[in-house]
């Protein structure tokens, strides 16, 4: 049976942990998942809290946002799912052969008395036990694909989705990217697949005196740029300007975008060299600026 945690069962903490690592992945503040997604900036503070279950369409579209291949998060919500509306324990109950004569009589979907295990054939257990055993075996089957797709990676040597480092870019456009050059102007590097594996290479690593972390990203393939800063405080703002006079710039709006990355708009910029990125931290100060050489 599924332990209780301070907001739900602990099927949900985990299913909540997970989504906040892809929203850190992404970037992405509230608001902007907010405007990115069909669901509030009230609704995701709830999910990524764990305080309560997101909609199924809510973990695939950030898995979308995210670029998460495979089963694992599907899994976890199931699990989270079964364990939220009570199905688990409501099944566990069902499938007891010593059930007490005179109980309760159990409640299916619908608020309807149910059949009592002993009055059901025994050549059809009860309606919550299909149930529960078709989503554990779902979550089963999506957490084995979800590990094959993790070692056939490992193996490739990408080290999965979420691994941060440098990877050689393609020397012409992708037909995989959604613009190049001038059209790539203002826009999200995740939306127009730019970020995609052998597209992007990091140019710039920098740490700053307050420990935040900078990065620059260009993809030749979109022939643009855009910064990255992970580390920041609520209220710093990160710049990118191009050797064109193209300028993109992000700000750390709230606690989830300081727990993980948030990233500025693609610069146009036809070739990695001297791109200039500039921390602005919150409360003033002086900007820390770097160049790529």
């Amino acid at each position: 049976m599924s332990g209780t945690g301070a907001h739900g069962p602990v099927e949900g903490a985990r299913l909540a942990a997970a989504l906040r690592e892809l929203r850190g992945r992404t970037g992405l503040s509230l608001a902007a998942l907010a405007t990115k997604t069909a669901y509030s900036k009230s609704s995701w503070e709830r999910y990524l809290n764990g305080k309560s279950l997101p909609p199924r369409e809510a973990v695939e579209a950030l898995c979308r946002l995210a670029g998460e291949r495979g089963g694992r998060v599907a899994a976890l919500w199931e699990l989270a799912d079964a364990a939220w509306s009570g199905r688990g324990r409501s099944a566990e109950r069902a499938s007891d052969e010593d059930v007490r004569e005179g109980a309760a009589p159990l409640l299916d979907e619908g608020g309807d008395a149910a059949q009592r295990p002993e009055d059901v054939p025994r050549s059809a257990p009860p309606f919550g036990v299909h149930r529960v055993t078709l989503v554990v075996g779902v979550a089963l089957a999506l957490a084995v694909t979800a590990v094959l797709v993790v070692v056939s990676e490992w193996r490739a040597g990408t080290g999965g989705a979420g691994r941060q480092a440098n990877t050689a870019v393609s020397s012409a456009p992708s037909a995989r990217t959604g613009c190049h050059g001038a059209a790539c102007d203002g826009q999200d590097p995740l939306f127009m697949l730019c970020g995609g594996e052998g597209l992007v290479t990091t140019v710039l690593r920098r740490t700053t005196t307050g420990g935040r972390h900078l990065q620059v990203r260009y993809s030749k393939a979109c022939g643009a740029a855009w910064g990255r800063l992970r580390g920041g405080r609520i209220g710093d703002r990160l710049e990118l300007r191009a050797p064109n006079g193209s300028s993109q710039n992000t700000r750390v709006t709230d606690r989830f975008d300081a727990d993980g990355y948030v990233f500025t708009p693609m610069a146009a910029a036809s070739g990695p060299e001297k791109l200039r990125v500039c921390l602005r931290p919150a409360g003033g100060g002086p900007a820390e600026c770097f160049r790529t050489s």
